[in-house]
């Protein structure tokens, strides 16, 4: 089932519960009269199959005079792994196969040391596995929300939870949970609250179901929080209105603000700042800045026609001089809205705001996906190794995704990242530099556009780790999670320093300023910003350039670049 998420809010138990007579003042819950039955144990459901597959014998021999020392039977096509070898042969026949394993070199093969392996037979077969069924599911949705054009509700909502079973001949017999420390339990496959104001802070609400199987869902959380307003019109009528947020990996509704669950923290009622949109078009990210390095780029490349320029249109320094950066207008405005498609399309995917995607590329290389000016930082988005160290070690699912495509399989399934050898590790952090370094000397214009285009999404999942990272070390510092801590921009704010600066920089300013934050100097951006080692301070500039607004699209009316 597809992983969906969503906003907030909730209170007051309504369908299938005797309710409690009195309303939780404090956050605006229903208690309900029947408390949960006990811990759930959680999925418990496997079956076993029998299939059909082939076994294929192979022998293990050594160089020096042909003699068999092991064999094997093994269950897959290709060649025994390293657990099926050891487990088959003697200790020592293995170790020195281990010791000879590279093919034979001499001019006589009787003078290599070790073995070979040889398949030698096949035959059909038959194989009992273990499959693991699929778990109950709670879904969480409100209903009854009449949106007014501020996304306020006009009509009050109701937080609904939804269990699904997906076993034929079973079905959800309960629903049950905890909204903050009191109990709920509503019979069936559906839940009903009728949502009132909480604090700021929200309500956190845990929940799973039961099923005639005999087992339950897992645990679920969500955490709510429901503004309300109201007051009287100029007839005296009361109006008043809702503004629901529910942050849950069960939810399902309008997308959710990126990191928002990670850090449980809620974006601002009045709406997300530019910088961390992405909006309905991609036409939308269209920009016309001069970029100088780009532009010498495009010069140095022969796209733009600078004969009239007396300077050549270049610097010494092989950026666009004034008659160069003039002269390469168009090309530079084509050449920085060329991945706006694909940055739109990354956004829908990882969640990772496109403006905030297409500002960082902005900053960082101007668009120009080599290395820049020469140093240890390529890409678009200048990944360095300290970089794809933070992709592979804090975004789990790049890892499992990524690591595959560079390390064997089996390597991969059984270990994360801290688990690898530093020999692993290293080559994992170098091919996904690599990755994203689109220097092509046998391209076009030097710049391999593929690669480029694959280096989006390397770059929106390492802002996500980037964004982990930076959550672990406000919980560390402050002992709550991050959204109790800082409003939503600013942990964005602080995820860009831990991109920018790396984490060290980041714990020192969030460890300071939190030590010395009081009632009249909150602990927030300001503080910590002031708190960063001169070292880091690069960290504010960057900061600043990135989450500005854009300026409007200017297209230049120019014929296009030769």
């Amino acid at each position: 089932m597809k992983v969906r998420f969503g906003w907030v809010a909730i209170l007051m138990l309504a369908l299938g519960l005797v309710l409690a007579s009195s309303l939780l003042k404090q956050t605006g819950w229903v208690q309900a009269a029947s408390p949960p039955t006990g811990t759930p144990p959680g999925p418990d459901r496997y079956t076993s199959l029998t299939v059909d597959i082939t076994l294929y014998e192979w022998w293990l021999i050594a160089w020096k005079n042909n003699n068999i020392y092991c064999a094997l039977w093994v269950d897959h096509p290709g060649l025994p792994t390293d657990n099926e070898l050891s487990w088959a042969c003697d200790p020592q026949v293995y170790a020195e196969w281990k010791a000879y394993s590279l093919p034979c070199k001499a001019e006589n093969i009787r003078d290599c040391p070790g073995y070979y392996l040889q398949n030698v037979s096949s035959k059909p077969s038959q194989k009992e596995i273990t499959v693991k069924l699929p778990p109950p599911q709670v879904w969480v949705s409100v209903e009854n929300c009449n949106p007014d054009p501020d996304n306020w509700c006009s009509t009050q909502p109701k937080l609904v939870l939804t269990a699904e079973e997906p076993l034929p001949n079973e079905s959800i017999t309960s629903i049950q949970g905890y909204a903050g420390s009191d109990a709920f339990s509503c019979q069936g496959a559906r839940c009903e609250f009728s949502l009132e104001q909480t604090t700021s802070e929200g309500v956190s609400l845990q929940f799973w179901a039961y099923s005639t199987y005999g087992d339950s869902s897992h645990v679920f959380t969500a955490l709510v929080r429901v503004l309300t307003q109201g007051g009287q019109t100029d007839d005296q009528r009361l109006v008043k209105r809702w503004y629901v947020d529910v942050l849950s990996t069960q939810w399902v509704g309008a997308r959710i603000a990126s990191c928002a669950i990670s850090w449980d923290a809620f974006p601002p009622v009045e709406g997300l700042p530019q910088w961390l949109t992405t909006p309905e078009f991609p036409e939308q990210l269209t920009s016309s800045i001069p970029y100088a390095y780009l532009a010498g780029n495009l010069i140095a490349q022969g796209v733009v026609d600078v004969r009239a320029c007396a300077d050549g249109g270049l610097t010494p320094a092989g950026t666009a001089s004034p008659c160069g950066l003039e002269a390469a207008k168009p090309a530079v405005e084509q050449w920085q809205n060329q991945f706006d498609h694909l940055i739109h399309d990354i956004a829908l995917k990882t969640d990772v705001p496109a403006q905030l995607l297409k500002n960082l590329f902005s900053r960082e290389s101007q668009f120009w996906p080599g290395v820049f000016r020469n140093g240890a930082d390529v890409g678009l988005g200048q990944l360095t190794e300290n970089g794809a160290d933070t992709a592979l070690l804090w975004n789990r699912a790049f890892f499992d995704d990524f690591c595959p495509l560079v390390l064997d399989k089996s390597v991969c399934e059984n270990n994360s990242y801290s688990g690898l050898s530093e020999a692993n590790r290293k080559l994992l952090r170098g091919a996904l530099v690599a990755s994203v370094d689109a220097t092509c000397a046998q391209c076009p214009l030097g710049i391999d556009l593929s690669r480029a285009n694959f280096s989006v999404s390397v770059f929106g999942r390492t802002l996500l780790a980037n964004c982990e990272q930076t959550g672990k070390i406000i919980q560390n510092v402050t002992g709550q999670s991050p959204g109790r801590s800082l409003d939503y921009e600013t942990l964005w704010k602080l995820t860009l320093v831990n991109y920018h600066a790396g984490p060290g920089c980041l714990s020192e300013a969030v460890q300071q300023a939190y030590s010395v934050a009081t009632a009249q100097v909150p602990f927030g951006w300001d503080l910590i910003a002031q708190a960063l080692d001169p070292a880091c301070r690069s960290a504010i500039v960057y900061i600043e350039d990135i989450s500005k607004p854009q300026p409007a699209f200017t297209p230049t009316p120019t014929a296009s670049p030769r």
